[in-house]
C-alpha cells in the first residue's frame, strides 16, 4: 500500500468549524486529521490521542508535598515520572531516574562536578552539576587523571578494537593515554 493511498482516507468525521468532511493528512510530525477545505478552514486535530503524561499506577499512601493530593505514575513522552493527580491544578513532578553522579571534577568550571545523563533519545552523556552556568558535555565514560601530552584534568573511557583504552578528553589533544585490560 502506498503512502498516497494510505493517507487519502476519509474519517466519515465532520469539521467543528466549516463542516466539511475531515481526512487524514500526512505531516512532517505524521498523520493528522485534517479539514478537506483547506486552506480555507485550517482545522487540525491529532490523528492518535493524546499518550503524554497519562496515569499508570495510582500510588495510594503517597501525598503530594504542594497540596497533598495522592500521587501517580505517569508516563510521558520522555519516560515514566511521578505527579499530582490534580494535575493541571498542581503542576508537583518528581523525576524517577534521577542523575548518577560522580566524583569526577569538571575541568571547565573546576567549581561543578560532572553528573551522568541521558538525552531524549536514551543515549547516556556526562555533563556538568551546574548546567547552565557551566556547559561542558562528554558522551563516554569520565575517568579522573591528567593527560600525559596537554595536561588537560580529564580522561574518557573508550572502548576499541584493542580492548578499553583511556583517551585525553580534550578536544584539541583526543590521544590515547592508557590501554585498561
Amino acid at each position: 500500500m502506498t503512502k498516497a493511498t494510505l493517507f487519502a482516507g476519509k474519517q466519515n468525521e465532520i469539521c467543528p468549524e466549516c463542516g466539511a468532511d475531515l481526512v487524514i493528512r500526512s505531516g512532517r510530525h505524521g498523520p493528522f486529521l485534517g479539514c478537506s477545505n483547506y486552506p480555507e478552514c485550517q482545522h487540525i486535530r491529532p490523528l492518535k490521542a493524546q499518550a503524554d503524561g497519562h496515569i499508570v499506577k495510582i500510588l495510594d499512601g503517597q501525598h503530594c508535598p504542594k497540596c497533598q493530593a495522592t500521587l501517580v505514575l505517569r508516563q510521558g513522552r520522555f519516560g515514566m515520572f511521578i505527579g499530582c493527580s490534580e494535575y493541571p491544578e498542581c503542576d508537583h513532578i518528581e523525576v524517577i531516574d534521577k542523575p548518577e553522579e560522580t566524583t569526577v571534577p569538571c575541568p571547565q568550571c573546576f567549581q561543578g562536578h560532572l553528573l551522568q545523563r541521558k538525552s531524549r533519545f536514551g543515549k547516556a552523556f556526562h555533563a556538568c552539576n551546574r548546567y547552565p552556568d557551566c556547559q561542558f558535555v562528554i558522551n563516554n565514560k569520565p575517568v579522573a587523571g591528567s593527560c600525559e601530552f596537554c595536561q588537560y584534568p580529564l580522561l574518557m573511557e573508550k572502548k576499541t578494537a584493542q580492548g578499553i583504552k583511556l583517551f585525553c578528553a580534550s578536544k584539541l589533544c583526543g590521544k590515547a593515554v592508557v590501554t585498561i585490560d
